[in-house]
């Protein structure tokens, strides 16, 4: 098992808790994408867990890596974010499964053991927030992004710069401000300010120290 977690804290209390479980053993820690991705490339992990909000590139991008290197991975999503809108990107970027950190620690137990024998675990309020989501009149347009174009936003509504998200994703500063384009126009944003609020609106903010307010919002969101 490989975890991934930019708290040793809470790689530390993972480890102790799940390699009391019989047949369970870790094998190594990252606390970041990179750090992560590398470490699942030199050990292939049976199982991954990870964080969403992580140093460098964030977990849906590292998830989105592995899965193109490894298809069969099996990756369970362990996070603070209790948004509907994280665990449905996870899943359609390759998750087998999403806890969150507020669950007690028998859920991530179960939750391993189910992703580990080939099944998908939700967390009860995950699954129910899912569920009302998937309702007619509660579309989420961001769901309509890819797991790129997510990724490119949760990093631009946390006020990271555009050259600082390229050298973040491996992508050129155009490729960059060309998904940026494509975001706004899915989400219907014309500047930072808005696309900030879509995202508080989605949960997305609540564990991101430091985003930007609306009252100080600047490009790259900025109309023409």
């Amino acid at each position: 098992m490989l975890l991934v977690d930019d708290h040793a804290v809470v790689r530390l209390g993972c480890r102790r808790l799940l390699e009391q479980v019989g047949g369970m053993c870790v094998v190594a820690e990252a606390a970041s994408g990179e750090e992560g991705y590398r470490a699942f490339v030199e050990h292939t992990p049976d199982i991954t867990v990870l964080d969403i909000v992580l140093p460098g590139i964030g977990g849906i991008e590292t998830l989105r890596r592995i899965v193109a290197r490894a298809p069969g991975a099996r990756v369970l999503m362990f996070s603070l974010h209790e948004s509907a809108v994280f665990a449905s990107r996870a899943l359609q970027a390759g998750a087998c499964g999403y806890v969150t950190k507020s669950e007690p620690p028998a859920v991530l137990i179960d939750a391993v053991r189910c992703v580990a024998s080939g099944r998908t675990y939700l967390s009860h309020g995950v699954a129910q927030d899912l569920a009302v989501q998937s309702l007619p009149g509660h579309g989420n347009p961001v769901l309509m992004l890819t797991p790129r174009e997510f990724e490119v936003f949760r990093l631009t509504v946390e006020g990271r710069e555009l050259a600082d998200i390229a050298r973040l994703m491996s992508l050129s500063p155009k490729t960059v401000a060309n998904h940026q384009s494509i975001v706004r126009r899915k989400l219907g944003v014309t500047t930072l300010a808005q696309a900030v609020r879509l995202a508080a609106t989605q949960g997305m903010l609540q564990t991101v120290a430091g985003a930007p307010t609306l009252e100080r919002a600047v490009p790259p969101y900025a109309s023409a």
